[in-house]
């Protein structure tokens, strides 16, 4: 039985058919995910959804607006934060959103995977113990928190076994993660963070991986058609120098998690990381009544930690368009097309630079001058299936 949406047979029983609704694209937070390139990006996408589901496509999402009294479907620029917002905006299954919502703000954030640091710790509405001791065998060792004492106290902690790895909650991509060896560098790294923004979101310290791998794991909802996959993450160079995401190879199937372990029969290490996405995203549908999710994606890697030990966990969670889905929608798009069609592999690519070459046969849902990134092309390709999937 799939972890996430039950059997395929429930699946197509329930799903609710596609006629006469328009396909909306919505800023959950105006100032989160709003670059030109996620704005473009995200209505490129809807716009292949409507296509798929034969809706129309109505741009940006109006409240002031009757949108004609048909049925709308969301694909939200963030996951929805609470089921109160998500019923008011007429979202009620995952039939409804390519995304997720979530019943409190943090869990949709790096907080959720790791226990606070004590009893007396500070923490948010909401928050469930039994949810990090539920996961604690599918994720890193490290610590949630709200305050700055707290993080100090945790990370002094961790620093214990080895190099530690401070990351903000809401930022994406690895980006204004900062790694710390002793107690003084830790200091300084808290120093320089607002207060506030801890007291509000929150921190993660966790142990460091040298040279880890890090798998995409996932799975998507449309209407009648399941996928899920596994793949890998790649890094690049964004404009300013940096090592940035640069895109993914995914190998997709039709059908649950069982599907993709029996069609694709990977290695033991990528089975591990599947089994820890799956047992992960089972905890929070145990622990938070209210979540669902039409697309959920979750980040694992595996490396050595301290004292050279081999280590694999769960990173992080996306219930909202990501990364990899660029890949996810030109497989959508295959299957759908194609009802025999049961594997696929695809890789999305993010290249910087005005200079960058685009293959003849890709699939480009974006290509601009970004006013925060520079000069950027993101799109997709089809692989052949008996290819290297990396």
């Amino acid at each position: 039985m799939d972890t996430l949406f039950g059997s395929g047979v429930a699946v197509v029983d329930t799903v609710r058919k596609s006629t006469g609704g328009s396909v909306v694209v919505w800023s959950a937070d105006p100032q989160a995910y709003a670059s030109d390139h996620e704005r473009a990006t995200r209505s490129n996408f809807a716009q292949r959804l409507a296509a798929l589901k034969q809706f129309r496509f109505a741009g940006e999402y109006d409240a002031s607006r009757a949108h004609e009294n048909t049925p709308l479907y969301f694909v939200p620029s963030d996951t929805v934060s609470s089921t109160q917002l998500a019923r008011s905006l007429g979202i009620s299954t995952l039939h409804d959103l390519f995304g997720g919502v979530v019943p409190y703000p943090f869990v949709a954030t790096k907080a959720i995977t790791h226990p606070l640091a004590g009893r007396a710790a500070a923490c948010p509405e909401g928050w469930t113990p039994a949810f990090p001791s539920g996961v604690s065998d599918a994720v890193l060792d490290g610590f949630s928190v709200f305050s700055l004492e707290d993080a100090r106290w945790a990370g002094r902690q961790l620093l214990e076994n080895g190099t530690v790895r401070v990351k903000p909650v809401c930022a994406t991509g690895g980006r204004g993660q900062t790694m710390v060896t002793d107690a003084e560098a830790l200091d300084r790294c808290l120093a320089a963070m607002e207060e506030g923004e801890i007291a509000l979101h929150g921190v993660v310290l966790e142990e460091n991986l040298e040279n880890p791998e890090t798998y995409s794991v996932g799975q998507v909802l449309v209407d009648h058609l399941i996928m899920s996959y596994y793949g890998r993450q790649r890094m690049t160079r964004g404009n300013d120098g940096q090592s940035v995401y640069g895109g993914s190879d995914l190998t997709l199937v039709r059908g649950n998690f069982d599907a993709l372990l029996a069609m694709t029969s990977p290695p033991p290490a990528l089975c591990l990381a599947i089994e820890q996405a799956r047992h992960y995203n089972q905890a929070v549908i145990d622990c938070f009544p209210g979540f669902f999710a039409s697309r959920v994606n979750y980040d694992v890697a595996q490396g050595v930690g301290a004292g050279g030990t081999w280590r694999s966990g769960v990173l992080e969670q996306s219930w909202r368009v990501g990364g990899a889905t660029g890949a996810e929608m030109v497989a959508l798009e295959l299957f759908w097309g194609d009802p025999t069609l049961d594997r696929v592999r695809v890789s999305c690519f993010e290249a910087y630079g005005a200079e960058a070459p685009i293959p003849a046969d890709a699939k480009v849902h974006y290509r601009g001058i970004d006013k925060q990134t520079g000069h950027l092309t993101k799109y997709a390709l089809q692989k052949p299936y008996d290819s290297d999937p990396t």
